[in-house]
């Protein structure tokens, strides 16, 4: 019994409690527990049920008279029972009995669902608990038409993999297969997905399977070799990929996302910290068994900081064949020129024009040099890659919610440098995502926050404290004792979104140049993500970057200044591209009044010979070339 290929792949549903006409199958891998026994609460099956072992480590049994709703958990050893490893629902926390979901039971209406393609892929991430004021999957279903009318095609949901307490980001999941109950019942996320496949809108969702949650995560003591000492990461030890059932207990949850959810696609956290042995990555395996056991295109996406080309190269000629990357060379320069951060990995970046010029022709600036920060050579080249593979932002959660204070990067610049950055961003050949509530930027942060036990949640607020001692403003112990407490509820409460602020003042005029430029994104295939492997920009000084996008006959020029007043010549710049600028027409500019709130002078020339764009302060135009 080594399923870990797609050769030898089986039925989905390998691992859990599955039910069917005759009753419900328990399978649980228990290889550090002889015997094993299944406990069933309530039902007309209560009570205990010996498991046959069937090798490997693996225990199951058929209930005939087990259903749906009962609740069970499995005795190790003549302890007292534990929740199923695999539960699809905790009902009540991660400490509590599992319960037996039937996923055939909900009746699904998006058979004819079809998500966008590639190329148009906009991408908005949200938390479910902080997002809609009901902070659950019903709150988020509720806002589905605002995301439909704002343009953006997919949602991408923070893990929902259960945790222990009631607040969380996601990435302290234990049972990996059970939609939180913070959020609501299985039921309400299919109803969410369903939903959205209605409003036009694709679904991915955040999954984990770098490391467990510090509270809760019982599949040890089951398995003690689903870890390894062998390796460390920065939770632990490191998930042991070189045990078959370790890859077989990943993959089916893969599938079981895409499946049972009919989820449209998985971004994978922080594939850097899978370190796996075999000669198949177990992040290219699982690109290989969701293409191979899903009936629909599935999008798989890792966030990974190595740069590595290979990832998103197409398996055909020798990649990996994932869909996309997380490429935050893209955020980490923009931050770095226009709000000046120069610590941690920052330092790797000089924050300047040339630095995005390179990125948007590449896709990133680390294509195997040097990193001062990480003290090692970064990246590979990515001339293979199409320009869509690589996924771009100004804002995630990562890049707000790491900071101390959970700032987000329009708290830190001016509103006529955030249009520059959002200009730039949403007319990009790579693939944008948002963060929710940037697209009005938003007034709330979106801090750190847990719910952990008392005895961990004192350690996780000592050490959130003290990680920040290196920064200067935070060398002061006092200084750090204002980093809010992750274990507060008011942490929580002050990283909800305020639905009552995007329909007035700069609010207002973010939200409509928002919704201006992904209706051109839209609109305009030459504006859209891009398959070519190399884009065309050129920064004709530190502070301005020139895009110049092409498809099927259509060609636009992105001029974007970030930091102050100052002429932007465009036929020199189109010259130093190769390129000469044809008769043009402004299609957008920053300063129009829908979007700023006190527009400054912005005077464009557009003359073949002599193009150019006069700004009075930072900001951007769009010209269509004729």
């Amino acid at each position: 019994m080594h399923p870990s290929t797609v050769a030898t792949w089986q039925d989905s549903a390998f691992f859990g409690a599955v039910p069917s006409l005759d009753g419900v199958r328990f399978r649980v891998w228990a290889s550090s527990a002889i015997p094993v026994q299944l406990r069933i609460h309530d039902g007309a099956a209560a009570g205990i049920h010996p498991l046959a072992d069937t090798g490997d480590g693996v225990f199951e049994t058929w209930i005939k008279d087990a259903a749906p709703g009962d609740r069970y958990g499995y005795i190790l050893d003549g302890g007292t029972p534990l929740p199923d490893p695999a539960s699809r629902f905790q009902p009540d926390g991660v400490h509590g009995p599992s319960q037996i979901v039937d996923p055939a039971a909900f009746a699904w209406s998006d058979e004819r669902w079809r998500p966008a393609p590639a190329l148009d892929l906009v991408i908005y991430e949200l938390h479910v608990g902080t997002f809609s004021p009901e902070g659950t999957f019903a709150g988020v279903e509720g806002r589905l038409p605002y995301l439909r009318d704002l343009g953006v095609t997919t949602i991408e949901i923070m893990p929902v993999a259960d945790f222990a307490g009631a607040r969380n980001w996601g990435y302290d999941g234990v049972a990996l297969f059970a939609p939180s109950r913070a959020y609501g019942t299985p039921d309400d996320l299919r109803r969410l997905v369903n939903s959205a496949h209605a409003h036009g809108l694709s679904v991915m969702l955040d999954v984990v399977y770098n490391h467990l949650g510090p509270e809760g995560a019982y599949l040890p003591q089951f398995s003690r070799a689903y870890l390894t000492g062998k390796y460390q990461t920065p939770w632990g030890e490191a998930v042991n990929l070189a045990s078959p059932l370790v890859r077989r207990f990943i993959l089916d949850n893969a599938v079981h996302w895409l499946r049972e959810y009919h989820i449209d696609g998985l971004r994978l956290d922080a594939t850097h910290a899978l370190i796996d042995d075999n000669p198949k990555q177990i992040v290219q395996e699982l690109a290989e068994v969701t293409e191979a056991t899903v009936s629909r295109a599935a999008i798989v996406h890792a966030e990974d900081h190595r740069n590595l080309a290979t990832m998103i190269e197409d398996a055909s000629s020798g990649g990996w064949g994932l869909d996309g990357v997380w490429a935050d060379d893209f955020h980490h320069v923009v931050r770095r020129l226009t709000a000046g951060d120069a610590h941690s990995y920052y330092l790797d970046f000089a924050g300047t024009a040339p630095e995005l010029a390179t990125i948007m022709r590449d896709g990133w600036l680390y294509s195997g040099r040097y990193s001062a920060h990480m003290n090692h050579m970064r990246g590979t080249d990515p001339a293979r890659v199409p320009m869509h593979r690589f996924v771009v932002c100004v804002q995630n959660h990562d890049q707000i919610g790491n900071r101390a204070l959970g700032e987000r990067l329009h708290h830190s610049i001016t509103p006529e440098m955030w249009r520059a950055a959002t200009v730039l961003l949403l007319t990009a050949p790579m693939t944008p995502l948002l963060f929710m509530g940037q697209e009005w930027a938003a007034s709330t942060p979106f801090q750190y926050f847990t719910d952990l036990e008392p005895g961990l949640g004192s350690l996780v607020t000592a050490g959130r404290r003290r990680e920040f001692a290196a920064f200067p403003e935070f060398s002061d112990p006092a200084a750090r004792e204002q980093v809010p407490d992750p274990q507060a509820e008011s942490t929580f409460r002050r990283s909800q979104l305020r639905w009552d602020e995007h329909s007035r003042g700069e609010h207002l005029h973010s939200l409509a140049l928002y919704r201006a430029l992904l209706a051109l994104r839209r609109r305009e295939p030459a504006l859209s993500g891009s398959s070519e492997t190399r884009g065309s920009a050129h920064a004709p000084d530190d502070e301005t970057i020139v895009v110049r996008r092409s498809e099927g006959g259509a060609t636009f020029w992105i001029v974007c200044r970030f930091m102050s007043a100052g002429v932007v010549d465009l036929t020199a710049a189109a010259n130093a591209m190769g390129h000469e600028a044809g008769d043009l027409r402004l299609i957008l500019d920053t300063e129009h009044a829908e979007f700023a709130a006190s527009p400054a002078r912005l005077d464009v020339t557009l003359a073949r010979a002599d193009a150019s764009v006069r700004f009075a302060r930072p900001g951007a135009v769009i010209l269509h070339e004729q």
